[in-house]
């Protein structure tokens, strides 16, 4: 009896001892985090210097400010990788996941976003989501995340959405070292919807400290608690949401802080000022202009019918009514111009001979200023212009070759019969910057117009990298109320004996981009389309 009594007072010690074990390595970690609050966010301020610093955060939970983000950046997928249809059947299933969950609720989302894309050919999340994905990040979260990188590596993982949607954005944008995310299964080249499990703890602990991982994981944390202890020169810090959730379990057993993100905090982060981008967002690709949250895109479904019978009258109306007649009728219909002409300007409506320069926003530069300065016999150069846009275009359109010498005598004989209009960018560009201009413009011994155009639109971009370029104008003139600014510089003087070719391209596009606040970039049209279409932009004619 005696015996009996001793054996299961050792036994009940015994579960005592683990249950304390456990629970005191639990308060160390909430005693960890309580150490360091902050005064506004709950974020590493950066000011220790405890040795070298690892930092792994949520991207979801500690980076972007959007409390529920997801539906935007799959619908995003949907539309700009699968089309239309696509889109609309994941609108339409929304309710759905918002029933069954948040995992399954992901499941399908992935299903209909991904499922038969073409794994070579997915380019969204390197040149749609990253511009989206800058737009929702917090300045509070942004600075954390940065002061943790000066140390010694940053690491983002994410429960939630596949790698390859925010791989391009943390890595080519945000400068995050390595990135840990769910992969996408593929079969035969081609998405089949289905994601792996959630992040697993081997995959963060590999990265930071490279060790065997146990297949027990209560031995597994044990040796990494162990391993933590004798690494006092490596302080590990973790930043998530809430301690209920997956990604504070997976922190919890191998980081030495955790600092927790809450809703409250959140509201208060202002967003990330462009700026402050330690990449500059040049270039950016996808149909959308607006970001796709449920209520807005219900709106961009309703408003399709209306804007394509509103694009075909504002078609109708430029191709075949009168001039006269032409802008009031399009104003009527929503579409807005601009026009800033400077007191000084010497040149007539009927002058001959002047090239104007403009930077390039849409394929209806030429058409827009045309229009609005009243150029006579006007004719705009082109290159990779689709035909169906060629055959439209109430202009006359002339294709470059490329052959600087070719090139330079065609526009010579153009200027000879009339006014000559010129995008030296050679390709649009959406953002606040102007493309290094191609210095052939100053070589003919023309006359030179600067002229500056900015657009506006609220639902559709008018350009395209990667998708059908025929449909460009049309798009533009789907948006509800698209804007056009021209405003035209003073006269700069030809090629002269003192300057060079570049000195006058340069010149005019320091111009342009003084009037518009734009600033001025060496990239050049290669460069777009090998950021965003994998290519070089070359048309092969046949």
């Amino acid at each position: 009896m005696t015996k009996a009594v001793e054996m299961s007072t050792s036994f009940f010690f015994l579960l005592k001892a683990l249950f304390l074990k456990k629970f005191h390595r639990t308060a160390a970690v909430h005693r960890k985090y309580q150490k360091h609050p902050s005064p506004v966010a709950k974020l590493p301020n950066g000011e220790r210097n405890d040795g070298e610093k690892t930092l792994i955060f949520n991207v979801e939970e500690a980076l972007l400010k959007s409390s529920h983000p997801f539906f935007s950046y799959f619908m995003l997928v949907a539309f700009e990788g699968g089309g239309l249809l696509r889109a609309m059947v994941f609108f339409m299933s929304y309710p759905l996941v918002r029933l069954v969950g948040p995992e399954m609720g992901l499941k399908i989302m992935v299903m209909i976003s991904f499922c038969g894309l073409k794994k070579e050919s997915f380019r969204v999340g390197s040149s749609v989501l990253p511009k989206f994905f800058l737009n929702d990040v917090g300045l509070e979260a942004f600075e954390a995340v940065k002061r943790g990188g000066k140390r010694k590596r940053v690491v983002g993982f994410t429960n939630f959405f596949p790698k390859v949607m925010i791989e391009s954005f943390l890595r080519d944008y945000l400068e995050v070292e390595e990135i840990v995310g769910r992969e996408l299964k593929v079969f035969g080249g081609y998405f089949v919807g289905l994601m792996e499990e959630k992040v697993k703890l081997s995959s963060l602990s590999n990265l930071v400290h490279n060790y065997e991982h146990e297949q027990e994981e209560e031995e597994e944390e044990d040796q990494e608690a162990k391993k933590f202890e004798r690494n006092n020169g490596n302080l590990i810090i973790g930043i998530c949401g809430s301690p209920k959730g997956y990604d504070f379990q997976l922190l919890s057993s191998i980081c030495n802080e955790i600092y927790m993100v809450n809703e409250a905090e959140k509201k208060r982060w202002k967003r990330l000022p462009s700026d402050k981008f330690p990449k500059p967002l040049i270039f950016h690709d996808g149909r959308l202009a607006l970001n796709p949250t449920p209520f807005d895109t219900l709106a961009l479904l309703m408003w399709l019918p209306f804007a394509l019978i509103l694009a075909v009258f504002r078609a109708f109306v430029s191709l075949f009514i009168p001039y006269r007649l032409c802008i009031p009728l399009n104003a009527f219909s929503g579409m807005r111009l601009t026009l800033s002409i400077p007191s000084s300007h010497a040149t007539k409506s009927n002058d001959h001979g002047l090239l104007y320069v403009c930077n390039h926003r849409t394929l209806l530069d030429p058409l827009y200023i045309s229009a609005a300065l009243r150029i006579n016999n006007p004719f705009a150069v082109t290159y990779s212009l689709s035909r169906i846009s060629e055959f439209f275009s109430p202009i006359q359109t002339v294709r470059l070759t490329r052959n600087r010498d070719r090139d330079a005598e065609v526009m010579t004989e153009l200027l000879s019969k009339g006014n000559l209009i010129v995008c030296p960018e050679g390709t649009t560009c959406r953002e606040p910057y102007l493309l290094r201009f191609s210095p052939l413009f100053s070589e003919v011994g023309a006359k030179i117009v600067p002229v500056a155009n900015d657009t506006h639109v609220s639902m559709f971009h008018g350009t395209t990298a990667s998708g059908f370029k025929c449909f460009d104008s049309l798009f533009f003139i789907m948006n509800p109320s698209p804007a056009y600014t021209i405003k035209m510089l003073d006269l700069v003087a030809p090629l002269s004996k003192t300057s060079t070719r570049f000195d006058v391209a340069n010149h005019v596009q320091s111009e342009i981009a003084k009037a518009l606040e734009f600033e001025c970039t060496k990239f050049t049209r290669r460069d777009k389309y090998l950021i965003l279409a994998g290519n070089e932009g070359i048309v092969h004619s046949k």
